[in-house]
């Protein structure tokens, strides 16, 4: 009878069992030293980063310091985070670009799914298409009457090719049966500005930096891309309200890990996020952004983004997009 030492088999489960322990001793004394926090873009990205580092900072008893990566429309930071290691030092803020980048280059060097971890989705913004004044539409149904009555005289701006905005009308578009006219602009933000000059005379912009303009009368909103109101403009329709269920465009925010990271610090880091997204002051600022703290497991932050990325792939074939 061979020693039990040197039988194959209980090797392998003692080495299984060894890996295990030092995962375990591993994560219980994470973190020793400061964790980074790539953010692939200014803006929002960078907003929620930062607001989310310093809670993490205080929660974990070790900095977690902001890395701005930004350029090449945020692949610089996803292919900086996927190629780092997976010992749960570098944290990605993900956004909407992290899915549907690969969708429109197969070769950025990174898949948005394959390459990280889920741990934990923070929060969702939802978009709202808005309307230079002199366009003759009060809400959706008047806007798409609109569009099948004048194919492709209505102008839309984005942030480029490929940009959520963009996305956001395409998909608009299929579910609605119309064409509008797409002016890529160099960022959202001059998109907006073409809107507001009436250079173009629709925008669907997060809805957070469609208020001002709204609220000033500068701007007209005709729908929200949601499920539900929202409390900054709670007048306006919602696509399900319009006729449109399925025409929903959000921006979310959620924190990446590079895959393979121990399950033991995502599961640390998913509880200490959900305690720092649940703080009242937390809740309170993104409440003002026009936005909804989305706390969940990482099997749950998973699903959302599987779905998410199934769904943005589809429009971006359908529609023939390719990055720039």
């Amino acid at each position: 009878m061979p020693h039990p030492i040197r039988c194959p088999a209980v090797r392998r489960t003692l080495a299984v069992a060894g890996l295990l322990l030092a995962a375990t001793a591993q994560a219980q004394n994470y973190p020793t030293k400061p964790v980074r926090m790539i953010l692939p873009f200014a803006g929002g990205t960078e907003t929620v980063g930062r607001l989310v580092a310093t809670k993490l900072s205080a929660a974990l008893g070790q900095p977690v310091v902001p890395e701005p990566r930004v350029g090449a429309t945020g692949n610089i930071g996803y292919v900086a985070a996927a190629k780092s290691p997976n010992d749960g030092y570098t944290l990605l803020m993900g956004a909407v670009p992290v899915l549907t980048n690969p969708h429109l280059n197969p070769k950025v060097g990174f898949d948005g799914i394959r390459d990280f971890a889920p741990v934990a989705l923070l929060a969702t913004i939802p978009n709202v298409v808005i309307v230079h004044p002199s366009v003759p539409a009060r809400n959706m149904r008047e806007l798409i009457a609109l569009a099948r009555g004048n194919p492709g005289k209505i102008a839309y701006g984005s942030g480029g090719f490929g940009s959520a905005n963009h996305l956001a009308a395409e998909l608009m578009q299929s579910f609605a049966k119309i064409k509008f006219t797409h002016v890529p602009y160099k960022s959202a933000t001059l998109g907006i500005a073409g809107a507001l000059s009436g250079d173009v005379d629709m925008v669907i912009v997060v809805i957070s930096s469609a208020v001002p303009f709204v609220n000033s009368g500068k701007m007209r909103a005709l729908v929200i891309l949601d499920h539900k109101r929202n409390v900054s403009i709670p007048e306006v329709q919602t696509s399900k309200e319009a006729g449109l269920p399925g025409l929903v465009a959000i921006n979310w925010y959620a924190i990446l890990a590079p895959a393979g990271t121990p399950r033991a610090i995502i599961d640390r880091l998913n509880a200490e996020s959900v305690k720092a997204m649940s703080a009242p002051d937390m809740r309170e600022r993104f409440a003002a952004m026009g936005g909804d703290i989305a706390t969940g497991t990482p099997e749950q932050t998973g699903e959302f983004l599987r779905s998410e990325s199934e769904r943005w792939g589809k429009v971006i074939r359908e529609a023939g997009i390719k990055a720039e």
